[in-house]
């Protein structure tokens, strides 16, 4: 149709009666919080370019316990990945000499609370994008006691690419990202030759690189991707499969897993020095 019969729909006829515009919601409508003072839902917003995500968006139900801890420490604890600034990790966590690991995927945040408690001298900034996860994770650090868990809320590339500065990270924590397990959506997975370059550029010489998985072919190509970095090096001298670390706390979905004959994989792999 042409622009002219778009705006005049007297010149034909038999035109339908024109629908009422819709207003789409702008970037910045898209990002106003849930919880006043809370995790935006959309941080980045248009800020960088569209591409594939290792990720779905996941809001899910918040628990008043949940949300009443959102907007409490999130201001205090929290931070958006917006991607428009440098994080001074010794500022965030109050402390200059601690050193931090990035956690990328905590789900409801048991484990990362217990790794903290187990390790107060290690900061943990926790990644994700699970709303009652971030607000489960809140409470449990102020619960506990734990002021070495900052959350963080968005794209964990966009984290790593834009807001760390290089060689600021004492470890890289993924357990059980999402496998992707059909064929077609593979490209989807985290664990790629891409992802991984990047990490290299921002952890320290020593950091350790640890991946979880239970999902057999993801592990072998976690292992393969990992393997074909030159900048890491397998912590196994056979250069296979890790036991599971005592750090490494045994969760409820891994158990579940392992009930129903799932084998667990971990992959522990060291940053070079060079």
């Amino acid at each position: 149709m042409s622009e002219n019969h778009a705006a005049n729909p007297a010149a034909n006829p038999a035109a339908p009666e024109p629908r009422a515009e819709r207003t789409l919601p702008t970037p910045r409508d898209r990002a106003e919080p849930m919880f006043p003072g809370g995790p935006l839902a959309d941080p980045a917003g248009s800020h960088h370019e569209r591409r594939i995500r290792s990720f779905r968006p996941r809001r899910g139900r918040v628990t008043p316990g949940q949300g009443e801890a959102l907007r409490r420490l999130w201001g205090q604890w929290g931070l958006d990945i917006d991607g428009l600034s440098r994080i001074d990790l010794g500022e965030l966590f109050g402390d200059p000499d601690l050193p931090v690991v990035l956690e990328i995927g905590f789900g409801m945040g048991e484990a990362t609370a217990q790794m903290a408690a187990a390790d107060p001298g290690t900061g943990i900034l926790a990644a994700d994008v699970h709303t009652p996860g971030q607000g489960n994770l809140l409470a449990l650090a102020e619960r506990n006691d734990l002021s070495n868990i900052r959350v963080a809320n968005g794209d964990a590339i966009i984290l790593l690419r834009e807001m760390l500065e290089p060689a600021s990270l004492a470890g890289l924590r993924v357990y059980f990202p999402d496998p992707w397990p059909k064929k077609r959506h593979h490209k989807r997975r985290l664990i790629q030759p891409e992802f991984i370059a990047l990490a290299a550029t921002r952890l320290l010489p020593g950091a350790l690189l640890h991946c979880a998985t239970d999902w057999e072919p993801y592990a072998e190509q976690m292992l393969e991707v990992l393997t074909a970095d030159p900048h890491f090096e397998n912590t196994q001298p056979d250069g296979g499969y890790s036991p599971r670390p005592d750090f490494r706390p045994l969760t409820k979905f891994e158990g579940q897993g392992l009930e129903k004959g799932h084998v667990v994989h971990d992959l522990i792999f060291r940053r070079r020095d060079t």
